[in-house]
């Protein structure tokens, strides 16, 4: 199988809906189905597939919603997390890369949200307490806190303000986090818009890929899944559910220690588009 690649700034002039009906029909009825995508922010390039193709037949006016995992995707949770976890382990001696980090912080985030509801607070805090008893130590209640207490100091993403902003004056626009109220209240100032809908975890009572938080997000925002578009870093918690509702998907595959991964738990699946930044995103909304 076979994936075409194409420089985003080229993308619309060799990829005219107007003018690649008949190829992007053909593909699809040949039964072009590329691999997962593995594009870095380096060089610029986004994956075509053959849902894009199809998307792209269509008018990007035709999507009325765009939700929005937010920490990973929005916020840089992977330089919050070294902020908040470094000092732990050094405290203990302790020091692996950042890469074995982002793999063990995944991997208990994951069993954490698995299990029955609780807060993210106590999630994070399990999180902190899984880190400790793998690598042999076992840390305080203050360290323990420290991952929780440290997202009010999460920061967005350069271009994500900007590109929030852009494509607000275009689409409805909404956060699906797997997060607190109170802890999306401490970073929505951040993110300087104001968001039509936030659906969190907390709402839900569970964690994506529990589907009730995209399910509520049709509720609140009353589209059919053909007129949502769902932007995620994660393929597991976003891509993969997003899908299975009929919803198109961006991968917001951004640079990481751990690459086309990041802190989250490896999946796979081919997400309708994958961008290096939302920049990208905003970019190609625009065109």
């Amino acid at each position: 199988m076979n994936s075409a690649r194409v420089p985003a700034q080229d993308f619309h002039k060799q990829h005219d809906p107007h003018k690649t009906l008949g190829a992007g029909a053909s593909l699809c009825q040949a039964g072009w189905a590329p691999q997962p995508a593995t594009t870095s922010a380096d060089n610029w390039k986004i994956t075509v597939k053959c849902s894009w193709l199809l998307f792209l037949m269509r008018d990007f006016a035709d999507f009325r919603v765009l939700t929005f995992d937010c920490y990973g995707t929005l916020i840089d949770w992977e330089a919050g997390i070294f902020a908040a976890l470094r000092p732990v382990l050094a405290a203990h001696g302790k020091n692996i890369p950042d890469s074995a980090l982002l793999e063990l912080y995944g991997e208990l985030e994951a069993e954490a949200e698995a299990g029955e509801y609780s807060t993210y607070r106590d999630v994070l805090q399990s999180v902190v307490r899984g880190i400790g008893q793998r690598l042999g130590f076992a840390p305080s209640e203050a360290e323990a806190r420290a991952l929780p207490e440290s997202i009010s100091n999460w920061q967005p993403f350069p271009d994500t303000v900007k590109s929030l902003r852009r494509l607000k004056q275009r689409y409805q626009l909404a956060v699906l986090s797997n997060i607190d109220d109170d802890l999306f209240a401490l970073t929505a100032p951040k993110l300087a818009v104001t968001f039509d809908h936030v659906i969190t975890a907390q709402q839900a009572g569970c964690y994506k890929p529990c589907l009730k938080l995209f399910q509520m997000a049709q509720d609140r925002c009353g589209v059919p899944p053909n007129a949502w578009i769902h932007v995620g870093q994660s393929i597991y918690h976003d891509v993969i559910p997003a899908q299975s509702l009929g919803v198109s998907t961006v991968w917001v595959n951004r640079p990481s220690p751990r690459k086309n991964i990041g802190a989250v738990k490896p999946a796979s699946a081919n997400p309708d588009l994958e961008v290096p930044d939302l920049k990208t995103l905003a970019d190609l909304a625009a065109s």
